[in-house]
């Protein structure tokens, strides 16, 4: 066992905790048996999650053995949100939901050895519980006082309410924990710190019912450098899942991360060494135009998420489309999802005329504009330059069959696409 306290700590991973003593010995002198908790609220992780997930890897790396539990039950239910109630999906479609993060987590982890991980679901043990098993088992050792004091539940109340469906979620998660605890000698939780008041509680039916001293551990919530969250864009949430955030749209996130924030972000989501995250964040400062710390927090998450060889993709199509590399080298999916973050124009046929397109898409302020970019030269077509006002689609080498990459000057991008034949 190696002392992973002191790493969590130094990535500034620990918000709050249970005991620092206690938890620091147990976690050296260990293996200790943890989990960690994801309800399926939808189709797939986003990159908040990835904060739980990588923790979990690193206690794992450590020698501690996680359960990874995704909520079947608690997903029927739903935390308390602070302004709404949530939507109550259907069973068949929280239960797609449970396999398909499941899926997802299971290439962080390792299923095999001393330290293997375990995927564990709450329906198995909580849909077998009646009514009245639940009310005098767990409800019993629940204060509604405090529960009406939790922020969650004052907020709503405070509003618009809150349902005895989502006011009772607290039970369902601290039940978890006990049942953790006697079915795999799980000692430790581990959350995000809006989950802290919930974590806590599940200590706290432990100690009640079994009478021992189990540990919680909860990281804080990332933010922009603005205190703004963390993990949205302007288009929503950053989906793990590549069909709803493409790789290269997920690489650009990373790559787009400010300055102020980039080593934080480093020291939670990468690997990487703190002498390699110290050098990072020197240049950070010395050079922060060439933007070397966010290039390699770009390449790891989005080789932890995607693989290597998607990582790889991203990288060769951002270097294409600003003039470094080959367009024509790209795969047809990558490239997609790369143009879907610019602006784009959708002509019907090769006949348009470029000066047209580049108006269109807003790269020129109009079309004799567009006209005066073209012939002073600062006009490229799939990286070469056009210098003819009267060219059409039909003149240029179409990605694909279909695909025209414009870019005036050296940083301002569009896209063509051409409808698919029919």
């Amino acid at each position: 066992m190696n002392d992973v306290w002191d790493e969590l700590q130094w990535r500034g991973l620990v918000a709050h905790s249970t005991d620092e003593a206690a938890l620091r010995e147990a976690l050296a002198t260990g293996p200790l048996t943890y989990y960690v908790g994801f309800d399926p609220t939808a189709a797939s992780l986003h990159v908040g999650h990835l904060v739980q997930v990588l923790t979990a890897r690193r206690l794992q790396q450590a020698g501690h053995r996680p359960l990874v539990l995704v909520g079947g039950a608690t997903g029927l239910v739903g935390d308390p949100r602070p302004s709404a109630e949530r939507t109550m999906n259907d069973p068949s479609v929280v239960a797609g939901w449970v396999t398909g993060l499941q899926a997802q987590i299971a290439p962080f982890l390792d299923f095999e050895g001393p330290a293997a991980a375990t995927m564990v679901n709450n329906l198995d043990w909580t849909q077998s519980m009646s009514t009245i098993e639940f009310l005098r088992d767990v409800g019993k050792h629940f204060s509604v006082n405090r529960m009406l004091d939790r922020e969650a539940v004052s907020k709503r109340l405070a509003t618009t309410g809150i349902s005895f469906t989502e006011f009772s979620y607290v039970l369902l998660q601290s039940n978890d924990y006990l049942q953790l605890h006697r079915r795999h000698g799980c000692s430790l939780q581990l959350g995000g710190s809006d989950q802290w008041g919930n974590i806590t509680a599940g200590c706290e039916l432990v100690r009640r019912v079994d009478q021992q001293t189990v540990h919680a551990l909860a990281t804080p919530l990332l933010t922009k450098a603005d205190g703004t969250k963390f993990g949205k864009t302007e288009s929503g949430a950053v989906w793990l899942d590549p069909e709803l955030t493409s790789p290269y749209a997920f690489y650009q996130f990373w790559l787009n991360a400010e300055d102020a924030k980039v080593v934080d972000y480093l020291k939670a989501f990468s690997f990487r060494s703190p002498q390699e995250i110290d050098e990072l964040g020197r240049q950070v400062e010395e050079n922060p135009r060439a933007r070397a710390a966010q290039r390699a927090l770009a390449q790891e998450v989005t080789a932890l998420v995607h693989g290597e060889a998607a990582a790889a993709a991203v990288e060769e199509a951002s270097s294409a489309l600003f003039g470094g590399g080959e367009l024509a080298g790209i795969d047809e999916r990558t490239l997609r999802g790369a143009l879907e973050e610019l602006p784009t124009a959708a002509p019907q046929d090769t006949g348009t005329r470029l000066a047209q397109l580049f108006a269109d898409t807003g790269l020129a302020p109009s079309l004799s504009g567009a006209r005066r970019t073209i012939g002073e030269g600062g006009a490229y077509v799939n990286n070469v330059k056009v210098t003819d006002p009267e060219a059409t689609l039909a003149d240029v080498s179409l990605l694909h069959g279909r695909y025209a990459v414009l870019r005036r000057g050296k940083k301002s991008l569009a896209a063509v696409a051409l409808p698919l034949p029919q």
